[in-house]
This record gives structure tokens, C-alpha cells and sequence, in this order.
């Protein structure tokens, strides 16, 4: 048995998530019952309990829209108390006895005057000052835990804003208000921390997470990878390619970056390195791969959900207009991984030690149903909540086909825990976004910063586009991609519309490079993590990262010049074109970037590749003429050179 077999053989421990605390708990409890083993069992009942809530309000109608989201932010507020200490590394303490403490008080404050706090908007008391602001304490405390320093500081800031815009510069002056007022905006409305972003993450998010976490538990995430190598395995790059496949498929589950790293990283590096490929190439491939999980639909992450709130357009419709793009992100990916392949003459793995994806399509691909359901669901009317409750039942009813796959009691109690734990940073990211929502709108920033934006672009779509792709990465680096979203969403996307960009086109652009701030240093945290399975070097891996996915930056711009390429026309003809002729550039651009197509290519071949590349993106049957035009030249030149070589070759081992 080689390497490689041995190596496959891991797949099905590898992705096995490690034991929830009810799990743990449940198996040892035949041992004495100390203070922390009830500890343990107190947090998963209570994280059990939470995605039973989602889970119920989903199916059978929500709380007033108030109560459902302080509930909701309390809870994961509760949570991350008692899951993150105050101190990194440390055990819990009395410092997080006393956050524990707070949350609860504030909870009953909110439980028990629900009514009469709403009934208080626009003319808070004493008492709503008082809890207004601790809440105001814990979720820039809890979002520190969750997300590091950085995000909590920028929430700070922005209070600090409401406050002193008097001493801003120019356009982002304002009077200031009033204490009450913030307290007013940010505690007893749904403006502020109880704004959008967290009606999403109280409705939708967490029960998409919840979701994720059942089919993983009931062996999703092993049936997509297993598929994913069998298919791929045995191609040119075939690990590599493997990994691009198996990451746009577990994406599908988890539709988050460093998840994905994590799933399939584990033994994707470990196989692409012990077939040759270097550390810091199997690092970036699997990094790329995995964070482009947050941009395939149909579950492409919080950011989506919020936008589709923003925009008023249907989830499922922006998870359509998100599949064309997303194809170009992981074919730019994987071609790239091909013609590196080819150029290192690095083969695949023999197919009698791949699964065989026929097989596996008969035995487990039933596993897709739980998705393709969600997609029908939303595509005759039913809301995305509706949808993930029964895709959550499908999920465990398809589970017990199988007898290795059925959910048992245990399980189902283990994967409702793992949801609820999964989804508590970003509900942190959402409730600090909620109070930079909140400041915008109180002080009228988001206008003012429109205008700026464009003063300072000088009325050039191009340069304002750099600003803002620079801002989207500089805001997604250290923190979710939904807090980069939002804040954007609410500055940058204004700032589009008004310089003529599509209003989808504007909100996909900052989401992809809020995203794709995952990969680019100093925090890039996705390629940081495959680093470190790998044991490369961080940032080497990092700016590796970015050359294999330099299509992911490239796509926003296509986009908004072209908006095609996201179905936003009614033209047939140039949509279709549009596509056809970005999907050849994809091949075109890869082989540039790797300098191979038929065989090695020459500076001179390379730049030509590159213009054919940038020309079929340019809207236009001309264009797409000229473009092809300059690749065939390029492609019968390099034919010729490989046949001049092959025969050199063949001549020489004759003699």
C-alpha cells in the first residue's frame, strides 16, 4: 500500500468532527460528576436549547420582531461568556462570572419588559440607560472574544463618533447627540444593535449554521469529498484539483472560509504534499479553494442574507445571479492548478486507489437532496427560514438510510449544540454591526461618505472602485466578512449607485473583496490557517494564495463593467456571450499565470495571453473576435514549439 492510499484512507477519520461537550459527557458518564463535567453539560444545554428556539420559531411563526432578536443576542451573549474567557488560553474566571452575570440581568430586564421598553422609543428612562448601555459593554466585549480587537474597536469608534462629530473634518462633521438618543437609536429600536444584520442572524443565519452542522454530522461532508477525489483524484493536479472540488462542495454545508480550510485541509495538504507539490503551493491551493466557499451559492454565508434584506431582492434570485461568477473563481482556480501540474509533469492518483464516483453517486448521493430541497423550497415561494426548518427534518430522515450515516438522539443533540457554537462569532460580528448601522444613520455618515468618496475618486468609476476594493479588504482583514459587508454596504455601496454602478453589481463587489480578505496579509486568516497544517510560511502562503486566486480580485471589476456576467439584463444573446467568452478568458488568464499551455511559453506568449484574457471580458462580438483571434495565434504558436521539442527529445533518446 503507498502513500497516497494510505493517505485516502484518512478521509473518513479526518472528517469526523472532534466530540461536542454533550457527547463527551454522554460517553463518560459512567465517571464521578465533578464541578467542571456539569459545567460542560450546563453550556451544551444551553446551546442545545438556543438552536431548539431557532429551530421551533422557524417552523411555527417569530416572536415580535424586537423580542426575537434581543433574545437571540442575549443568548449568544450568554454563550460566549461562558465559552471564551476573558483571557485567551485561560480557564473561566471571576472576571467572566461577572460578564455572565450582567447578561443574565440584562436578559430579564428584556425578557420581563419587553413591551414597555418598545412602548419607551424616542423617550428612554433612566432604566433603559442603565441596561442600554451595559448591553452596549457586552457586545463590544463579546465581539473582542469572538472576532479579536480590531472589530471591537471600530464599533467603539463609532460610538465615540455619535458623540464628537463636531470635531471631524469637512463633510464628516455633524452636531453630535444626545446620550438618551444613542441609547435610543441602539437599545430600544431595531436601528441599532437590533438592526438588519441581526434580524438575518435571529431568522436565517443561525439556522442555516444549524443546518450545516446536521448534514455534516449525517456524513455530507465526507460524501462530498470522497466524490470530489473520485472525480478529480486521478487527473492531472488531481489532489489539487480534488481540493478545489471538494471545497466548492463542502461550501455548500458551511459556506465559510476557514471551516472549509479546516474540513478538507486536513488531508488534502498532507496528500498534494506527499505527491510533490510543495508546501506553500498546497497551502494556497487549499486556502483559495476554501474561501471561495463563501462565495458559490446556494449557501454563500451571513453577507447574503443581509444583502438580500438590503436590497429587497430574494435570497434564492441573488444566489443565481452569484453562480456565474463563482464558476469563473473556482475554474480560474482550478485551471491554474492544472497547467502548474502539467508544467512540473506532476501526475494524478492511479484511479484503483480513488473511490469511484459512480459508486459513491448510487450509495450516498442522496446526500444532495437536502440542498436541492432548500433551492426548491425557496424557488416556489417558501421563505429561506421555511425552507432550512424542513431541509433540517429531510437532512435527518435521509440520515437513516444508511446505517453509517443515522442520526441517533446523541447525534442530533450534537449537531444542534455544534450549530449554535458555530454561528456565536458571527452573531457578535452582527450585533457590533448593527451598532455601526445604527451610528451611520443617526449622524447621517452614509451620505456624507458617499460624497466624499466620489469627490475624492474626482467623478472616475475606476479610481473610486480602488478606494473601495482597498477598504473592503483593509475592514474584512482580522474580521467576518458579514462586518466588512455591512459597514460597506451602508459607506461604499451608496457610492456606487450614485456613480452608475448596477445595485447588485455594487453589493457584490464589496462582498467578494470582502471575502477575499481572507487571503491577503497581514491577517489572512484562511491562508494563515492551511499554513499551518502545512507548515509554511504564513504570509509566503498568503501572497501565494493571492497570485492562484488573482481571478477572485479581477471578477468584481468584470462585473461592474460588465453585469451580465450576474444575469442583470434582458438581453439573452448578451448574457450568453458574456459568459461563453469569460469562461474561455478563464482558461486564457490561467495559462498566463502558470506560463504554460501546450508546453512552456515565452514572455512575449504571455503578455499576448494576458490582452486575449482582458479583451473576451469586454463586452462586445468584436471584442470576443479579436480575443480569440489572439489566443489561437498564441495556441498553434506554442503547438509548434511542442511538437519542435517532443521530436528533439524523441530524436536525441534514439540515438
Amino acid at each position: 500500500m503507498n502513500k497516497a492510499q494510505i493517505e485516502l484512507e484518512k478521509i473518513d477519520t479526518v472528517i469526523e468532527e472532534k466530540q461536542t461537550y454533550i457527547e463527551q459527557v454522554w460517553h463518560s458518564r459512567h465517571k464521578r460528576w465533578n464541578k467542571s463535567r456539569f459545567f460542560m453539560l450546563a453550556i451544551s444545554l444551553i446551546a442545545i436549547g438556543m438552536s431548539i428556539f431557532h429551530i421551533y420559531t422557524a417552523g411555527f411563526g417569530t416572536l415580535p420582531s424586537w423580542e426575537q432578536r434581543s433574545i437571540h443576542v442575549v443568548w449568544a451573549l450568554l454563550l460566549i461568556f461562558l465559552l471564551y474567557p476573558f483571557r485567551k488560553g485561560k480557564r473561566f474566571g471571576i472576571v467572566d462570572i461577572f460578564f455572565v452575570l450582567a447578561t443574565i440581568c440584562v436578559g430579564a430586564y428584556i425578557l420581563f419588559g419587553a413591551e414597555v421598553i418598545q412602548s419607551r422609543q424616542g423617550n428612554v428612562n433612566t432604566n433603559d440607560i442603565i441596561f442600554g448601555t451595559v448591553l452596549i459593554a457586552l457586545v463590544l466585549e463579546a465581539t473582542r472574544r469572538t472576532n479579536g480587537i480590531l472589530m471591537m474597536l471600530i464599533g467603539l469608534f463609532f460610538i465615540i463618533y455619535i458623540f464628537f462629530g463636531r470635531y471631524f473634518p469637512g463633510i464628516l462633521a455633524h452636531p453630535g447627540a444626545r446620550y438618551g438618543k444613542m441609547i435610543d437609536q441602539m437599545f430600544n429600536s431595531t436601528l441599532g444593535i437590533f438592526s438588519s444584520p441581526i434580524y438575518v442572524s435571529s431568522t436565517i443565519l443561525v439556522l442555516f449554521v444549524v443546518f450545516g452542522s446536521f448534514l455534516m454530522k449525517s456524513g455530507g461532508g465526507q460524501f462530498f469529498t470522497n466524490f470530489a477525489f473520485g472525480t478529480f483524484g486521478h487527473k492531472t493536479g488531481g489532489p489539487a484539483l480534488s481540493a478545489v472540488g471538494a471545497s466548492a462542495l463542502v461550501s455548500t454545508i458551511t459556506g465559510n472560509g476557514a471551516a472549509n480550510a479546516a474540513i478538507t485541509g486536513s488531508f488534502t495538504i498532507p496528500l498534494m504534499k506527499k505527491l510533490g507539490y510543495s508546501k506553500k503551493f498546497a497551502a494556497a491551493v487549499e486556502a483559495v479553494a476554501s474561501q471561495g466557499g463563501q462565495i458559490m451559492p446556494p449557501i454563500m454565508g451571513a453577507s447574503v442574507f443581509i444583502m438580500a434584506e438590503a436590497t429587497g431582492i430574494p435570497y434564492i434570485k441573488l444566489a443565481l445571479y452569484a453562480c456565474i461568477p463563482a464558476v469563473i473563481y473556482f475554474l480560474i482556480a482550478g485551471f491554474i492548478v492544472y497547467f502548474h501540474a502539467k508544467r512540473l509533469k506532476l501526475s494524478g492518483i492511479p484511479k484503483e486507489l480513488l473511490p469511484d464516483p459512480k459508486k459513491i453517486l448510487v450509495k450516498e448521493g442522496y446526500m444532495f437532496l437536502p440542498i436541492f430541497f432548500i433551492i426548491a423550497f425557496m424557488i416556489i415561494g417558501y421563505s429561506p427560514m421555511k425552507a432550512g426548518f424542513y431541509a433540517i427534518f429531510i437532512t435527518i430522515i435521509l440520515s437513516w438510510i444508511r446505517k453509517e450515516t443515522r442520526m441517533n438522539w446523541l447525534r442530533i443533540l450534537a449537531a444542534l449544540e455544534d450549530g449554535v457554537r458555530g454561528s456565536l462569532a458571527v452573531i457578535s460580528a452582527c450585533a457590533t454591526a448593527g451598532i455601526i448601522v445604527g451610528a451611520v444613520s443617526l449622524t447621517g455618515l452614509g451620505l456624507n461618505f458617499s460624497r466624499f468618496m466620489i469627490e475624492l475618486a474626482n467623478g472616475q468609476l475606476f479610481i473610486l472602485l480602488i478606494f473601495i476594493s482597498i477598504a473592503s479588504i483593509i475592514l474584512g482583514m482580522g474580521m467576518p466578512t458579514v462586518s466588512a459587508y455591512v459597514i460597506l454596504s451602508v459607506l461604499g455601496v451608496p457610492a456606487l449607485v450614485d456613480a452608475g454602478v448596477n445595485l447588485i453589481a455594487a453589493h457584490m463587489f464589496v462582498f467578494y473583496f470582502g471575502v477575499l480578505s481572507g487571503l491577503t496579509p497581514p491577517v489572512a486568516i484562511t491562508a494563515y490557517t492551511t499554513a499551518s497544517i502545512a507548515e509554511a510560511h504564513p504570509n509566503k502562503t498568503a501572497l501565494y494564495a493571492i497570485r492562484i486566486g488573482v481571478g477572485g480580485f479581477i471578477i468584481p471589476f468584470i462585473f461592474v463593467y460588465n453585469p451580465e456576467l450576474l444575469l442583470q439584463s434582458d438581453n439573452n444573446f448578451k448574457i450568453m456571450t458574456a459568459i461563453v467568452s469569460a469562461l474561455f478568458s478563464c482558461y486564457i488568464f490561467s495559462a498566463a499565470i502558470e506560463k504554460y499551455l501546450t508546453t512552456k511559453i515565452n514572455h512575449f506568449q504571455r503578455i499576448i495571453l494576458f490582452i486575449s484574457a482582458s479583451i473576451l471580458v469586454v463586452p462586445g462580438v468584436m471584442t470576443d473576435i479579436f480575443g480569440f483571434v489572439l489566443f489561437f495565434l498564441v495556441y498553434f504558436w506554442n503547438k509548434k514549439s511542442y511538437y519542435t521539442t517532443n521530436s528533439k527529445e524523441f530524436n536525441i533518446t534514439n540515438q
